[in-house]
């Protein structure tokens, strides 16, 4: 599978990103140059790591017959260290349901082993970039 990012024209900052039938603009704010007409990359990075948690509690949740009813997941960043190496996340779940203490336990186990989770923080990635 390819993701795609295209300038949204000949001037300005905003892109547009394709992911198979999905399309939504990305620009960095103010701040960076752009004009803040969607999120920035970063933005994308930390959102994915919220959307992976709450996907993967829904689906435990519903394989294991858990009365989950909705996920919230916030993802907090502080990135004044990121040039010095370190990039940190802070994610806050918030569950509603009739779960027993044992079930919300499950949950945020299950949260903190999300695949992205895990990429993030166990994995090793390598990035080649070249001409197309």
């Amino acid at each position: 599978m390819s993701i795609t990012v295209r300038r949204d024209g000949i001037a300005g900052t905003r892109h547009i990103v394709k992911i198979r039938a999905h399309e939504f603009p990305v620009d960095p704010g103010p701040g960076a140059g752009g004009t803040d007409a969607g999120p920035t990359p970063h933005d994308l990075y930390d959102a994915a790591l919220a959307a992976c948690k709450a996907l993967t509690m829904v689906v435990y949740a519903q394989r294991k017959g858990m009365p989950l009813e909705d996920v919230e997941v916030t993802v907090d960043r502080d990135d004044s260290e990121e040039r010095q190496g370190t990039y940190r996340l802070k994610t806050s779940l918030r569950v509603t349901g009739d779960l027993s203490d044992a079930q919300r336990a499950e949950l945020l186990r299950v949260a903190g082993k999300c695949p992205l989770h895990r990429l993030m923080s166990e994995v090793k990635t390598e990035i080649t970039t070249d001409w197309t």
